[in-house]
């Protein structure tokens, strides 16, 4: 095993004495480190699978983490071990813990468009924009472990603090619900740490070894929680890169490495610099743009694949011409090199640069998959099923109530749900609670007030049979019972109908295959529904250019990438040339070009058009600081060729496939 390791690896593996950093440098070996420790733990130190816990970001660096472990261990994954998300194991204690919190176990998980919801119905606004701004603001305030009173101190214009003054009462509101939103996953274990000893002691004696994946990513609250898991001891392996850390705009804190120093003075840092991924050229190009970012570490990635390709810098004319040259680059290329079109990624700074690279791989019928496009789980027929899901294992949740009594229709109309609403106000109960009071009866019409029964009678027989009966059985059931499909097709035309109902069947279909592989009953897979931001539904066997932004990229590798768009304004993006964050937009692009392994093509447009206008372009800063090894193709080398020469190199390449097919 360990023949396959080099030594800094090995190092970063066996070190024990303490806690640990290990820089990883791109492509250098991450996951095959926190693998092969939970393996050299379990069967070296003899230490119990149930004691370890491995934290990721992303569910699915979570998946591969697993099956690399049973791959280790004689293909099956130890019974205990802990390897989930920060998210997913803030769920565990706080259902463990739920007294301590002031929930019951049965608690609803809320996603974002609930909690946008949420704000502006306390606002009293319908601009869900503004409602969105002021979530994000209350939002960030919980990742920093800022409390509504600390708030209203640091609001410093008019979004904030309004959003201070909404803050208190959508904690309020949260509670009423029986829910948390993805912040309180983090920030209430926290708080439970820090308020209950004997609480933070039972954890930190069951998990006594944690490995953290992707360091650099974690927020103020997240690296509380690694504190106060570690405790005095700081046993763990934190495994991250500075120079890697993009997500400063969703509350990560690359200081949490310099805290890290601070916080352990005994810390082992290990670096790991070997990059098994790109060629030379690839590398040197990457270490020189990220030399110009001030370093809290040194660190050099290397590799033994020799010089490798030259990257290739191209000036085009606008978004159309770059579209279309690289839809033909990728064509031609692979015609040559008989390579896959899996092979291929397409990078860009905003989702709003895919739209014309799409249509041109369409026109040139180049198969593609989209990553980080519209969650599976907000389409609004999978957010109708999930309501009903989500009342079933929390009754108290107003607004899965509001949406499954009202899809589809059964004739319960606002009017119903107001009476009903101001009933449950004025007794302080959750609308399903008040269908069952006394008093209720002299706030809704017979017909309303039988209609409502009838529903919650209904969730009610759901919620009986949820923990006995398989998962798969009761959601056929629940289907059928609302009639959703004949809902469907009798209110939309057949083909949007005809789309959704397989979106609905595919959702069900998931649900009751991980219901029986993980031995879960409907109720206990609802709580995790919310983790999981995007169904696994990508094949893996499918053959299709990799269209993605810088961000989604990160972890990812391809054989030959293309970054488009690598203009001034846009990568470095204008709000940080304007506010003078142009570290981060530096490491973003650093990212982009370690995706690559053995080509990487860079364009720029001449001019781009914003709205109606259309401005002149600069090539961004970033390509000059990458240092002078590239090939600069202006315009006039990337124009269309004459049909001559068209024909001229086509007979050549077919001269060349010919010879080439010959036995």
């Amino acid at each position: 095993m360990s023949a396959l390791l080099n030594a800094p690896q090995r190092e970063a593996i066996h070190y024990l004495d303490g806690p640990s950093l290990v820089l990883a440098g791109a492509g250098s070996g991450k996951t095959r480190v926190i693998t092969h420790k939970i393996a050299w733990l379990i069967d070296q130190c003899g230490i119990s699978p149930n004691n370890i816990a491995a934290i990721t970001f992303t569910n699915k660096a979570a998946k591969e983490m697993q099956e690399r472990v049973a791959g280790l261990m004689g293909g099956r994954t130890p019974k205990g071990l802990t390897v989930c998300t920060f998210h997913a194991l803030g769920v565990r204690i706080i259902r463990q813990e739920a007294a301590h919190c002031g929930l019951k176990p049965q608690f609803s998980i809320l996603d974002a468009s609930d909690t946008v919801q949420i704000v502006a119905d306390i606002a009293g606004d319908a601009d869900k924009g503004i409602a969105k701004q002021m979530q994000w603001q209350i939002s960030s305030w919980k990742n920093a472990m800022i409390t509504p009173e600390e708030a209203a101190q640091l609001a410093e214009n008019e979004i904030s603090s309004t959003a201070a003054l909404l803050y208190k009462e959508y904690e309020r509101t949260l509670r009423a619900y029986q829910a948390v939103d993805f912040d309180d996953l983090i920030s209430l274990p926290v708080r439970l740490f820090d308020e209950h000893p004997e609480v933070r002691e039972r954890w930190q004696n069951r998990l006594r070894y944690l490995l953290i994946d992707e360091y650099q990513d974690t927020n103020r609250a997240q690296y509380r929680l690694l504190r106060l898991l570690a405790g005095v001891r700081g046993a763990f392996t934190a495994v991250g890169d500075d120079d890697q850390a993009i997500y400063a705009w969703r509350g990560a804190d690359v200081e949490n490495l310099k805290l890290l120093k601070e916080d352990y003075p005994e810390l082992r840092v290990i670096k790991l610099e070997q990059n098994y991924r790109s060629s030379a050229r690839i590398l040197t190009a990457a270490n020189t743009l990220i030399a110009n970012n001030e370093k809290l570490f040194e660190k050099r990635l290397w590799s033994e694949h020799g010089a490798g390709e030259q990257i290739v810098v191209t000036a085009c004319r606008d978004a159309e011409h770059e579209a279309e040259s690289i839809a033909m680059k990728i064509s031609a290329h692979r015609f040559e090199h008989r390579t896959r079109f899996s092979d291929y990624a397409i990078l860009y700074r905003g989702n709003h640069q895919a739209r014309i690279v799409e249509q041109q791989l369409r026109n040139n019928k180049i198969p593609y998959v989209l990553s980080g496009g519209q969650s599976f789980f907000d389409k609004a027929e999978i957010r109708d099923l999930i309501a009903y899901l989500r009342l079933m294992v929390n009754e108290d949740d107003d607004l899965a109530f509001i949406r499954a009594i009202t899809m589809p229709r059964r004739g319960v109309g606002a009017t119903t749900l107001e009476a009903l609403g101001s009933y449950a106000g004025r007794r302080h109960v959750s609308l399903f609670a008040a269908c069952f009071e006394e008093g209720v009866v002299q706030h809704l019409k017979p017909h309303q007030l039988e209609l409502v029964q009838a529903f919650a009678g209904f969730i009610n027989r759901m919620q009986y049979r949820a923990p006995r009966e398989p998962a798969a059985q009761l959601l056929e059931d629940l289907l059928a019972a609302i009639r959703y499909e004949a809902w469907l097709f009798e209110h939309l035309d057949p083909r949007e109908a005809e789309s959704k109902w397989n979106n609905v069947r595919d959702f069900v279909g998931w649900l009751g295959r991980k219901g029986e592989e993980d031995g879960k009953n409907l109720i206990e897979l609802t709580q995790t529904i919310a983790l999981i931001s995007m169904l696994d539904k990508e094949d893996p066997d499918f053959d299709g250019v990799q269209l993605a932004t810088l961000h989604a990229s990160k972890g990812l590798e391809f054989k030959h990438v293309f970054m488009i768009g690598v203009e001034e304004g846009l990568l470095p993006h204008q709000s940080s040339i304007d506010e003078d964050k142009i570290d981060e937009e530096r490491r973003l692009m650093y990212v982009g070009i370690t995706r690559a392994q053995r080509s990487l093509n860079i364009t720029w447009c001449e001019r781009r058009k914003a709205g109606k206008e259309s401005r002149v372009c600069e090539p961004s800063r970033f390509i000059a600081e990458m240092g002078g090894d590239l090939k600069i193709n202006d315009r006039k080398s990337n124009q269309p060729v004459s049909r001559e020469e068209g024909r001229s190199r086509a007979a050549n390449l077919w001269a060349m496939l010919e010879a080439r097919d010959k036995p």
